[in-house]
Order: C-alpha cells, then structure tokens, then sequence
C-alpha cells in the first residue's frame, strides 16, 4: 500500500520519464508530422501491458489504444520470447490505433533480471504506402504496406529485413525509417529512467505502484459517473462522410457507476471509401470527452476505462471488419464526441461541450529542382466548441491536441510559401458561449514549380454543432485556383493559390443569453461583424433594436 503522498510523488515521477521521453521524440524525429504537428504519444505500461502513464502532451487517442495494442503484440511476442534491446512494431489497424500510418512501437523494461515494464510510442508516419487519393480506398489492401507484429530491433540492432521492407513500401523512406530510429531511440532512454527509479527507491517492480494508480484513478471515475442520474440519453449527429454523409447515433446508459454507450443506429459501414472506423477508434474517442468532462484533474491511465462499456455493432461504421478501408477513419471518429455530448446534455449541462472544427490534413509532396524528394504535413485546425462558462478557443485540435505547425517550418520543408494565416470573423457559433474561431490559410508554390496537393476537409456539409440551443460553427470551405471545392488530390501549379477556410465550433446556448459587453468587445475584438451580431439576435443586436 502507498499513502497518498508517496502514490502521488512515485505517480508523477513515472509522467516526468514519459515527459522527457516525448521530448526526445520530438528532437529526434525527422518528420512535421511527428516533431511539429506532434502527432504521437508515449505511454509506459505494466508487463501485462496495461497503461500506468503518459506524456502529458501525448495523443489522446493513442493513449486509449495503445494498451490493447500491447496485449496482441504479447500474444505474439509472450515475454519469455523477448530480451533486452527487443523493440515490437505493428501498424495492423485492428491490433493498432485504427489506420496504417500509425507506428505502434514497444520496448520491454527488465530490471534485477524481469520483465517489469514497456515504454510504448505510437505516432503517424509520413507514408507507408498506398493510394495517394486517400479517400477512394476500397479495401485495406489499397491504403498501404501491413504490418503484423514484429521485432524491429533484436537485442538493440536494427531487424534488417522490417526496416528493408518499410523503406521499400514508403514515398518518403528516411522520414519514415528516421522517424522509427527515434521512437525507439526515446523509448531506450526511457527504459534507463525508469531503471534509475526502481533503483533509487529500493523497487523490484511497478505491480503494487500500477495497480494503486489505477485503482486510484478507477475510483475516481466511478464516483463522478455516480453522482450523474441515471437513465439512458440520445444523441445523433450527421458527418459530411465522402459522397455521402454519415450518421452517428449514440444511446448513452448511466447506471449507478458505468456508463454504456451503444451505436446501434449509426450508418453501416461505406465499402467504396476510407471513412471507415475500427472499433478500437471508436472505443478511444467515446472514452475521451467523457474523461474531459468526468476526470480532467487525473492523468490519463488504463484505470479510467473500466466503467465505460462501447457497444458498436459489426459492420457498422464504427465498427467495420478487415479488411474495410479505414485510411481517413477520422473523418467519421472527429464527430463522436459531438454525439456523445449531445446525448448527455440534459445529465451533466454545465460539462458538455458543443462540436469543434478540427482537424483537417495537408499534405504537401513531390521532387523539387535539386531532385530532392519531399513530403511535409500539416494539421491546420478550426475553432474549438463552447462549454457553459467560457467561449471556445480559436483554432485548438479537439477531440486530439496537436499542434500548429509553423509557416516557417512548412516552408523549409516543401517548396511553398504562406501567404496568409488570420483568424475568421463570424466563424463561431453563435450562443450565450461563443464557439472559437476558424483560420484563413493561403498557400502557393515557391518559385516557377508544381506542387502536389492532397487535402482532407471535413465539416464542409455538416458543420460542427452547437449545442444547449447554441448555433452551428461556420463550416470549411477550400478555393483553389478560384475554383470551389477542387476534389484531392490536385496539383498547384505557379502562380496559383490554395484558399483554406477551416470550420468554425459551435456555440454553447441560446445566442440571445450572450452578455451585452461581451457581444461589444466581440465586435470590437474583430472576432465577430457587427451585421452578424445583430441579425443573430444576441444581446447587442436587441440592445440596438431597443434604442430605436
């Protein structure tokens, strides 16, 4: 048994190691889509493979996933099998995170001559691969190279022949292989850190310490979902899906201290595109705003998940089997936490929170004139949604946290310039609590070249919600060239311009509760137009009707 005190000393030493694991990734990544837009996360787990601690800047849904990850590589690879130096790789969609760009890395922690422990990374690579269309996927065998668990390292060497074959399979090679090196290049310093503590307080492993931890946490959780009434509550949303829109429809059970959340009622799975979901996606990003709102205070481990069931049925969009196209999975999984917030508005009203406009996907590759290969990612996002009490933020990633990468970087990365990046008056949604606003992003090639464009848009159709009577966001747009809506992949040449607007969050109730100074320093603030302020009926609009 721990007393609080030490729990609390030992459980924030664990996060430090992950911290200083997360930033080594970052120095040491090769990739904008892992170093800049951090697009990963670094998870220590138990020698069964469940989760103790995170990063505190990691990935939300690769927190969730990356536990049952563990447990299959296990099952491949049992820990009598592995050694010192072992490194287990696997980007399997159903063992994994959900789509093949994402890396599930493991390394074995042996200490006093046991298996004790597994620093874990997962992170989105540059290219494994695939269609360059993204969307048109008809089955997996299209969306790129498969990998079923492995040994990427064996007792601290590379395994030539994985790393010969993901390099074979990838457009950008060295980005993808650097970016490998440097998981597990953190994960090795992590292992050392994590020695050093067992050292340092007399340990000989972290099962007493895991399992206070995640009874802790477990406990928590149960107690905050108790003091919500019990009852079964609706929520349904549409998302823009491709071609077609996609409906998530979520019944949300509170009984006593577990929560059950059943999509039964979501749209089957889309066999002609790549919108599809696994089930571990789902389980991840159902799990999410229910931590937000329930344990923000706690650090993510595996014990926050016990008292929350998802039910997805087979074959639904949520739930599709192998090998359904799953490569742009997020475009249906960014709109669960809406659904999900809609259903238990009238259960906990002050702790929801209205639909947000992230994320979309820019990716921008080619050759350029000294023959050099390029590829450069960026995650541009929309306005975060409003809660009760505070107005969403500008431009935040919700439901995951990357973040914004550089104009600066971006341009040394890939021959193009940005030219404009500037936040979007009236994109918010109207409400007593304001959604946050998009961004305006113009881009162009760099000198007298073409530049190959791939952009994933969302939103476009189907804007984020608002939510306890608050209005929609404004949705996404894109303009290339002057034309409206050019479908991705295509080709900028010289001259032209790429015009991003993202979406808008949605607002947080009735827009006519907003405070009349707050709707005047909108205005003022430029975040809002004043002829938007008036024609939503909110308060300076009726203060104005008034003084006529």
């Amino acid at each position: 048994m721990f007393d609080g005190i030490t729990l609390e000393i030992l459980w924030r030493r664990l996060i430090t190691i992950m911290d200083e694991v997360d930033a080594a990734v970052v120095r040491t990544s090769f990739s904008t889509i892992v170093g800049e837009s951090r697009d990963f996360a670094c998870i220590m787990l138990d020698a069964q493979g469940r989760s103790i601690a995170q990063s505190q800047l990691s990935s939300t849904a690769f927190t969730v996933t990356l536990p049952r990850t563990a447990k299959a590589m296990l099952r491949a690879f049992p820990p009598e099998t592995l050694a010192e130096g072992d490194v287990l790789l696997t980007n399997d969609p159903w063992i994994g995170s959900g789509h093949l760009p994402d890396l599930n890395v493991l390394t074995p922690v042996f200490h006093r001559g046991c298996l004790v422990a597994f620093i874990g990374a997962v992170a989105h690579v540059s290219d494994v691969g695939g269609r360059i269309d993204y969307f048109d996927s008809r089955d997996l065998f299209e969306e790129g190279l498969r990998l079923m668990p492995c040994k990427a390292f064996e007792g601290g060497r590379p395994n030539p022949l994985v790393h010969q074959i993901i390099g074979a399979n990838s457009r950008a090679p060295d980005l993808v292989i650097g970016d490998l090196f440097a998981l597990a290049g953190a994960e090795v310093m992590g292992v050392a850190k994590l020695k050093e503590m067992l050292e340092d307080y007399g340990m000989d492993d972290l099962d007493a310490l895991g399992e206070a931890i995640r009874s802790s946490s477990e406990a928590a959780m149960r107690e905050a979902i108790s003091a919500l009434p019990d009852g079964t509550y609706r929520g349904e949303v549409p998302a823009d899906g491709y071609r077609r829109p996609v409906r998530i429809a979520v019944a949300v059970t509170i009984a006593g201290d577990t929560v059950t959340m059943d999509f039964a009622g979501s749209s089957p799975a889309l066999p002609d595109c790549s919108v599809n979901c696994p089930y571990t996606t789902t389980f991840a990003d159902s799990y999410y705003p229910l931590k937000c709102s329930l344990a923000p205070e706690i650090p993510n481990n595996e014990g926050l998940f016990a008292p929350l069931v998802v039910l997805a049925p087979e074959g639904s969009v949520l739930n599709v089997q192998f090998p359904t196209a799953v490569r742009a999975r997020s475009k249906v999984s960014f709109h669960i936490h809406a659904a999900v917030y809609q259903a238990l508005a009238e259960a906990m009203p002050d702790a929801v929170q209205a639909g947000s406009g992230s994320f979309w996907s820019f990716v921008a590759y080619g050759t350029d004139r000294s023959g050099r290969r390029f590829r450069a990612h960026y995650l541009p996002n929309g306005g975060k949604g409003a809660v009760a009490g505070m107005d969403g933020l500008p431009t935040i990633a919700f439901p995951y946290n990357g973040t914004a990468t550089p104009s600066e970087i971006l341009e040394n990365a890939a021959p193009i310039v940005v030219w404009e990046k500037s936040l979007l008056a009236d994109s918010g949604g109207p409400g007593q609590w304001r959604g946050g606003q998009g961004q305006r992003i113009v881009i162009s090639p760099l000198r007298d070249e073409s530049v190959e464009i791939f952009l994933r848009p969302d939103k476009v159709a189907h804007p984020a919600p608002g939510i306890l009577g608050g209005r929609p966001g404004r949705p996404g747009r894109w303009v290339v060239a002057g034309k409206e809506s050019v479908p991705p992949p295509f080709r900028l040449e010289p001259g032209e311009r790429l015009e991003i607007e993202m979406p808008g969050g949605g607002g947080c109730g009735p827009p006519e509760r907003r405070d009349r100074e707050r709707v005047k320093t909108d205005v003022q603030e430029g975040r809002v137009t004043e002829q938007a302020a008036i024609s939503s009926q909110d308060a300076l609009g009726r203060s104005r009707q008034e003084a006529r």
